[in-house]
């Protein structure tokens, strides 16, 4: 499983969080704690926002700890509202098109878990996506066909209902298909000024998320990361220090929504089915409706 980190506040450097922590990102790429698999080699990547609406986008193949592109630019880059992302590949090949997160106008996406028996349901789900979307699709990977669901299923008016409709929508088509094995969602989602994140599984047993203020995050040496601002947020699979007073975990079937230092965490409802025809006007298989 992988690790991401999300970070909304004060602009301040990306190393702050991804080099500087005392288990920072980059030490969880290679020594995670809170996860089945120990080792996030399989790529990485950052997406940030400064002034411009889309967001810059850096994402490489290489294990983290070992680009150096990355420490140089994490030592320049400041950010008020940024993602990142370590990679352990659930079966798709290792390229730059399949590491987060994932960007499409001005969203970014990014996952840790997997949706299972993906093999058996890549094709059903990809012939349900918007047609325009399905074309800008670049890898191959469940989490970015999950990414394009909920952006056909109407992300950009309702964010936390087309996550639901598109949970359901996988399960679904998972249990058209005869799939036994789980769908394990903990992802993160922004347009630049809000940022949803979620813990779902569909057998009960989510991979971590946990949220807290950024400021008084411990570095490597025990001192204080702090940001100077205390409405900054900071959204993650693992804790990145020892404080566990700190670190509040999301509950299971939750989402957790933030804007301008506000956070409200809520259960993940159900709230209706997949329309008949996207917003394209293409037809969805009936199957699943």
């Amino acid at each position: 499983m992988c690790r991401w980190l999300a970070y909304s506040g004060r602009p301040v450097y990306l190393e702050q969080l991804l080099f500087q922590p005392e288990h920072s990102l980059i030490s969880q790429s290679l020594r995670a704690r809170r996860s089945r698999v120990t080792i996030n080699g399989d790529g990485f990547g950052v997406g940030w926002y400064g002034d411009r609406k889309l967001p810059g986008l850096y994402r490489d193949y290489r294990p983290a700890w070992n680009d150096e592109n990355l420490r140089s630019l994490a030592e320049q880059i400041q950010s008020g509202l940024f993602f990142a992302h370590v990679r352990a590949s659930t079966g798709t090949s290792t390229s730059r098109a399949n590491c987060h997160p994932f960007r499409h106008g001005p969203w970014l996406f990014m996952h840790n878990g997997q949706i299972g028996g993906y093999d058996a349901v890549a094709r059903d789900l990809e012939f349900a996506l918007d047609p325009a979307l399905y074309r800008v699709r670049q890898g191959t990977t469940d989490s970015e066909t999950f990414f394009y669901l909920w952006l056909t299923f109407g992300l950009e008016a309702d964010p936390v209902g087309a996550l639901a409709k598109t949970i359901g929508f996988v399960e679904r088509a998972m249990a058209a298909n005869d799939v036994a094995e789980p769908l394990k969602l903990t992802a993160a989602l922004t347009d630049g000024r809000r940022i949803f994140a979620v813990r779902y599984a569909s057998d009960g047993d989510s991979p971590s998320l946990f949220h807290a203020p950024a400021d008084g995050v411990r570095g490597a040496a025990g001192d204080c990361l702090a940001t100077g601002d205390q409405a900054a947020l900071i959204i993650l699979s693992e804790p990145l220090d020892d404080a566990t007073e700190h670190w509040s975990p999301v509950p299971d079937n939750h989402v957790l929504t933030a804007m301008e230092g506000r956070v409200d965490v809520a259960p993940l409802g159900r709230r209706g089915r997949p329309a008949l025809h996207d917003r394209s006007g293409s037809a969805i298989p009936a199957l699943y409706l």
